[in-house]
């Protein structure tokens, strides 16, 4: 009979070996034991329950990795939805810029930032106030944003000090507008990871004071965006590492989730740096990815008549 040590030196006990060490990393950096916990959670929501939120397991890709033309220099970062124009806006980092595009990808307008060193997201308010955030800055900058508009400098509207003096470049990244508290809710990246809500009582360029979210485990590795869905006020909460898109109810707990890993959802290949997310009012999700691709996720939709 060969010895313990012979049988464990064959090569079927190394490959049996190294695949329960790679399992183990698995799902300590990608938090596969959280997305168990979620995808069981999901299967055992009530119908009524998922008819009454946005419910990520039912979109698929219907656009994926369309380049943004024009861009390819600049990294796009951060995402938001205008209902009144019915186009999206993303900034970009590398030449401060917000950019308007249309529901399809197409770029419509470039409007320089000046006075932004690290714009990471932006996002639609009330009464066509928008918000960009200055992740190195630590600065949120809010404006009215005018149809002719090509330029727009910091100095010239309200910022507010975000703090953590010491974040450097793992600050706020992700916004969100939550109409129903009129807040802004802000996403830091990570070290730590956190959700906060900022207050507009109504006046424009007045901001209340931040505080904390309370929020569970989202077993997430950062964030990278926030959108809030109008229809439901439910948050979708964007992680780039954790290649995930998170849907959270208004106490904060997760109702569902989008894998953003290739072959899943639609996804011929995996998103790799998701940066910004943005959903409109028919519940189609857009989101943006580093450097320059644009995404579409919808619901199969019932066929009129």
């Amino acid at each position: 009979m060969p010895s313990l040590r012979s049988a464990l030196s064959r090569p079927r006990y190394w490959l049996l070996g190294c695949t329960l060490l790679a399992a183990g990393v698995l799902v300590q950096t990608q938090h596969w034991d959280d997305r168990a916990q979620l995808w069981w959670q999901e299967r055992s929501t009530p119908l009524a329950e998922r008819l009454a939120s946005v419910w990520l397991p039912g979109y698929r890709a219907v656009v994926q990795a369309k380049a943004l033309a024009g861009l390819e220099e600049d990294e796009t970062s951060g995402l938001t939805y205008n209902p009144r124009t019915g186009t999206l806006f993303t900034v970009t980092g590398k030449h401060p810029l917000l950019v308007e595009l249309s529901r399809d990808g197409e770029i419509l307008r470039r409007i320089s930032l000046k006075g932004f060193a690290d714009p990471e997201g932006v996002e639609m308010m009330d009464n066509g106030r928008m918000a960009i955030v200055d992740e190195r800055r630590r600065q949120l900058t809010t404006f009215t944003l005018r149809d002719s508009d090509l330029e727009l400098d910091a100095e010239d509207f309200p910022g507010f000090d975000l703090g953590f003096a010491d974040a450097g470049n793992k600050g706020f990244e992700g916004l969100g507008w939550d109409s129903r508290s009129h807040s802004l809710l802000l996403g830091k990246e990570r070290s730590p990871l956190g959700l906060f809500s900022l207050p507009f009582p109504g006046e424009d360029g007045a901001a209340g004071v931040m505080q904390p979210l309370l929020a569970g485990n989202l077993g997430l590795r950062d964030i990278s965006s926030l959108s809030v869905d109008e229809r439901t006020g439910h948050l979708l909460v964007l992680s780039d590492e954790s290649r995930l898109l998170l849907e959270l109810d208004r106490r904060g707990q997760p109702v569902s989730f989008l894998s953003l890993s290739g072959g899943l959802n639609g996804l011929d290949r995996a998103i790799e740096q998701a940066e910004g997310v943005a959903v409109d009012e028919n519940g189609d999700i857009y989101i943006v990815a580093e450097p320059n691709l644009f995404y579409r996720f919808s619901k199969p939709r019932a066929n009129a008549g």
